[in-house]
């Protein structure tokens, strides 16, 4: 391509996909995303775009390129030759040539297929158990009516991430149609099929989040009524039946998509669209971890505040904002997991097979490593599933028939103990498979560095409930500062839980990790591979995941007992004419009310403290797992550590900016976020303010419940679309800037993104189970008390359930687009340079807007009115 040509591309895709952005934002997002918001976008556009089409770039490039030395100084030099290629010419070995177990590799993986279908029909019969489970009428109204609001939610969900989609199409295409085709290939075959593939990364993602709030409505309401019978065992066992259905369908989905790709997709082809698959996933999750985050705390906080303001109890049916709650329960605690689950396990395997595709020479290894790891995946997915099926015989035969039980035990006894089956079939499997790989000595080092991962499973849940249990210290700490300070006090006790959780968890993982490496030392690895130490930090991610259907279980318990409290509530069943004669005709028991709410709020708390015990695995996953890909960027920009490794290093200017830049990044980002919570919120109760009717109703009516559901998706969307766009062209301009900057900015934000995801999800857990507390165990609802535990739950709902969760995929997205960009950036600056740093000012400029726009954009308006 020509300079001019290279200028039109990037100007005509970046038009046309802002273009769509400003359309899609007013015919979705209303004319309240501002009129001159959107001329300021058209202006810069159409300035920018005008003044480099009508000099052909000539007069301008200069001038842009003397910008950028002065803002950036070190930025200006350095860029390093380097021909495209990447991820383009990763070509996977023939996995027929190594034997195992008396048959080929392909053979063996093709068997893998089997036990993903045996996962898909687990989740399916669990679905048709779940749907076929008795609920009363009242109950199964409300939970289909919060279906259907989540159903709307989704769709408009789809429609947003087609247009972030878009952005993305365009770097795929000029990476793959441009830059770096598929060597020997045709571009009109090759490009298709990538951009396919990101496209069923993002339909991966799509589908599990749906799946998942269908089963967990499903689930809520039969939960509720389980609870009438006043038995604590099925209101534990349903939630958790629910989360392992969606557990165990969600990681076969997945297997099953990479396993297709890597056993009947030319192998010329399969790397390329591994990169495209994970980029589409990372992508899908990013969308509705972020927008989810934003919805459910927009609503839970429009909900919780008029329990102080009218002084009414929580989930009350004259409350319009209760029903957008609950749909936020599915849209964050539920939607968002699942996609994030189906990201984080698909973007790690894919950051394995790279790896070993760049550093592992020997096509042989390379395919005894590559068969060794999905067979690991489906050993582990039996595993799950018989320790589900193995804790729940032992919990039915000791909780089934009493009258009280800790939820949380049954709970932390299904990680535990598959976590010790895992580790002890990690060992079979690896020593099954690959006795004789290396010296001889590697099969049990390998299974050592899995099995690092995999206890961390464990012993990260435990080190959570230290900071966010009902039966902590440092939440009884939360409610003790409360009871004489107020609201202020019992935050501040809450950012001291917090900060303590974030120490202990991140030397918890720095030991593992170090445990890891220990075992990944000594000349058998170095004489394999390139940088041992990377992959066995890559295989404690992996093996972060190895209980991946149970991390995905435990952590969708939350949301469903969350739900199940709210459908009891809004049911209103205690109020129906001859309710007690009707459940004892057509179900035969006595009812018990007052027990069945003490029970639904109990498991309540338990649902907080694992829902917060899950975002640390999938926060460190996305960390560890992030090292492994920053490694493919570095392998490309240094020729396979053959030149330039030096800049890897403090000594290098730019990739000190970088480490320095990557932090601005993630307290943006969570400023941002938390700016969108907060303006939805405002708009939420000063609607529900107006419109809530205590006197002569019993519920609100659905017009206005459906008002404030539109509320939180009108500001979902709006924050995250801003966040989007910032993210985006930020990772192109850093990326274009000096791609060594670029290696330090993805560093940085991995490491601030770990310590800042863990402060706010434990500070925020904390803060709810301290709530739950004061409600459940102090029985002092209405109180002085409750109020300030209320004030602290509030101010930690954007904390644990929108900013530290999506810090995750936030990590991961950029790090797999990164691959894309860092390459498209030094190809083009080997040609142009000045071109490049054009682009760079540009990108950064673009990013800066948006950055800008997420705060002065999104602040609250007093003239305006619901």
């Amino acid at each position: 391509m020509t300079v001019t040509n290279w200028v039109e591309f990037f100007l005509g895709a970046s038009a046309f996909s802002l273009i769509a952005a400003v359309i899609f934002a007013r015919q979705v997002l209303g004319s309240e995303i501002g009129t001159a918001s959107m001329r300021k976008i058209f202006a810069v556009m159409k300035e920018g775009a005008g003044a480099l089409l009508k000099a052909r770039y000539r007069t301008v490039a200069p001038v842009l390129g003397m910008v950028l030395a002065s803002l950036f100084p070190t930025l200006a030099y350095g860029q390093t030759e380097h021909a495209g290629g990447g991820e383009a010419n990763l070509t996977l070995p023939d996995l027929s040539t190594v034997n195992f177990l008396g048959m080929n590799g392909h053979a063996l993986l093709t068997i893998g297929l089997l036990f993903c279908a045996g996962g898909l029909l687990f989740g399916l019969a669990i679905y048709v158990q779940l749907k076929n489970l008795p609920v009363h009428r009242t109950m199964l109204e409300i939970s289909e009516m919060i279906y259907e609001t989540c159903k709307t939610y989704l769709v408009t969900q789809g429609k947003f991430i087609l247009l972030l989609w878009a952005f993305i199409a365009v770097i795929i295409a000029l990476y793959f149609g441009y830059l770096a085709p598929v060597p020997g290939k045709s571009i009109a075959v090759t490009l298709p099929i990538i951009l396919a593939f990101s496209l069923v990364g993002i339909a991966g993602s799509y589908g599990v989040a749906w799946f998942g709030i269908r089963v967990n409505t499903f689930a809520n309401s039969r939960t509720a009524f389980a609870g009438l019978r006043g038995k604590p065992y099925p209101v534990y066992a349903i939630p958790l039946k629910a989360g392992m259905s969606i557990g165990m369908l969600l990681i076969s989905v997945e297997l099953l998509i990479m396993l297709f790709i890597l056993l009947f997709v030319p192998r010329d082809y399969a790397g390329a669209c591994f990169i495209g698959f994970a980029i589409g996933e990372s992508l899908g999750a990013a969308a509705l971890r972020i927008a989810g985050g934003i919805f459910t705390k927009i609503a839970d906080i429009g909900a919780d505040l008029m329990k102080i303001v009218f002084k009414i109890k929580e989930d009350d049916a004259r409350n319009p904002g209760v029903i957008a709650d609950c749909t936020g329960d599915n849209a964050g605690d539920s939607v968002g997991p699942s996609a994030d689950g189906f990201e984080t396990y698909g973007v790690t395997g894919v950051a394995l097979i790279t790896f070993i595709l760049l550093a592992v020479k020997d096509p042989t290894t390379q395919v005894q490593l590559l068969v060794w790891i999905f067979t690991m995946r489906v050993a582990m997915l039996v595993s799950s599933a018989g320790a589900y099926f193995l804790n729940g015989a032992i919990a039915k035969a000791k909780y089934a028939n009493s009258d009280d039980m800790d939820f949380e035990t049954p709970l932390t006894s299904l990680v535990w103990i598959t976590s010790i089956t895992s580790i002890i079939l990690t060992y079979i499997v690896t020593y099954l498979m690959i006795p004789d790989l290396g010296d001889g000595t590697l099969w049990w080092k390998l299974a050592s560095i899995i099995s690092c991962g995999t206890l961390a499973g464990a012993i990260i849940p435990e080190l959570v409930k230290v900071f966010t249990s009902t039966k902590s210290s440092h939440v009884k700490e939360v409610v003790k500062s409360a009871q004489e300070g107020g609201a202020s006090l019992g935050i501040l006790s809450g950012f001291v839980a917090g900060n303590f959780s974030a120490y202990w968890l991140g030397l918890s993982m720095v030991a593992l990790m170090s445990m890891g490496y220990y075992f990944s030392t000594g000349t058998s690895m170095v004489q394999l591979m390139l940088a041992p130490a990377v992959f066995a930090f890559g295989l404690v991610a992996f093996g972060f995941l190895g209980m991946g259907p149970v991390t995905i279980a435990v952590d969708s318990y939350g949301p469903v007992t969350d739900n199940a409290q709210s459908v009891y509530e809004l049911s209103l069943i205690e109020n129906v004419p001859g309710i007690e004669a009707e459940l004892k005709r057509d179900y035969k028991f006595d009812v018990k009310f007052e027990r069945a709410k003490h029970l639904l709020e109990a498991n309540d708390g338990a649902g907080n403290t694992f829902k917060a015990s899950a975002k640390p695995v999938l926060i460190g996953t996305a960390v560890v797992g992030a090292t492994t890909m920053i490694f493919s960027i570095i392998m490309a920009l240094t020729g396979g550590l053959t030149h330039d490794v030096e800049k890897l290093s403090l000594l290098h200017a730019p990739f000190l900016l970088g480490l320095i830049c990557g932090g601005a990044m993630i307290y943006w980002f969570t400023g941002a976020s938390t700016q969108a919570v907060t303006t939805g919120a405002y708009r939420a109760v000063e609607f529900i303010k107006k419109h809530i009717k205590l006197d002569g109703v019993e519920k609100a009516s659905v017009a206005d419940s459906k008002k404030v559901v539109e509320i939180c998706t009108k500001y979902a969307q709006k924050g995250m679309l801003n966040i989007f766009l910032a993210v985006f062209f930020a990772t192109l301009a850093f990326a274009f800037m000096e791609p060594f900057l670029f290696i330090g900015y993805l560093i940085s934000i991995a490491i601030f993104g770990l310590y800042q995801a863990i402060f706010m999800a434990n500070a925020g857990g904390a803060w709810d189970n301290a709530k739950k507390v004061v409600e459940v165990d102090m029985h002092q609802k209405g109180t002085p008390l409750h109020d300030a535990t209320v004030i602290g739950d509030t101010v930690g709902d954007p904390f644990k359930d929108t900013s530290s969760v999506a810090l995750n995929p936030v990590i991961k997205f950029t790090t797999l687009f990164g691959l894309l960009a860092v390459e498209l950036a030094v190809t083009l600056s080997a040609q142009n340079p000045v071109l490049a740093t054009s682009l760079a000012v540009a990108f950064f400029l673009v990013s800066v807007f948006f950055v800008h726009r997420s705060f002065y954009g999104m602040r609250i308006d007093t003239k305006e009115s619901n």
